[in-house]
């Protein structure tokens, strides 16, 4: 068997199946799912899940080699965090639609050139989460236009000063740690 064949179907010694369900917690945003499933053995056991609509991420590249970058503060982990722009997609949302009205949105800049990268998946053992990362360029400045309840602030760096951040861990969020080496494969032409 190929080992990059990842279906069920062709896994099924691997496969949980849903025998049943129920939302467990439902707001504004998330819900929680509580499923029971068959695991490969017969057994059954409980799986809670975040249901979560997808997201994006944008790594904008300005013409002088610097990247856009800001620093939001996060309640959960209750510090401010250096992350790339993005955002949630709304529903029936195109992702590249998103990603140009978060981009707007959140710092100003429009990007005539756009590039999808990957998907990354941030916290399988617990959440269906997806984010679709684009690279965006030819950017040209304008005014944010922030949702009420969202205050960051947004400033320039460098790629090698990205990198040494996730190397040092002054940049812990997984997107933004995943972008910053895609940035430098992709300008480094091995990507």
């Amino acid at each position: 068997m190929d080992k990059l064949t990842l279906s069920p179907d062709a896994n099924p010694h691997l496969a949980e199946i849903k025998v049943s369900g129920e939302l467990a917690y439902s707001g504004s945003f998330l819900k929680v799912e509580k499923d029971i499933v068959r695991l490969p053995d017969a057994n059954q056991v409980t799986r809670e899940y975040i249901k979560h609509p997808g997201a994006v991420v944008i790594l904008p590249l300005l013409d002088d080699g610097t990247v856009l970058m800001e620093r939001q503060f996060r309640y959960p982990l209750n510090q401010v965090f250096i992350e790339f722009p993005a955002g949630k997609i709304d529903p029936d949302e195109d992702a590249l639609v998103c990603a140009k009205r978060e981009l707007l949105e959140e710092t100003g800049y429009t990007a005539t050139e756009w590039r999808y990268l990957c998907t990354i998946h941030n916290a399988i053992a617990y959440s269906d989460e997806h984010l679709d990362i684009f690279l965006a360029k030819g950017l040209v400045a304008g005014k944010a236009q922030l949702d009420e309840e969202e205050f960051l602030e947004t400033f320039t760096a460098t790629i090698p000063e990205l990198l040494d951040w996730v190397r040092t861990g002054k940049i812990t969020d997984v997107k933004t740690v995943i972008g910053s080496f895609w940035l430098q494969k992709v300008l480094s032409e091995n990507w």
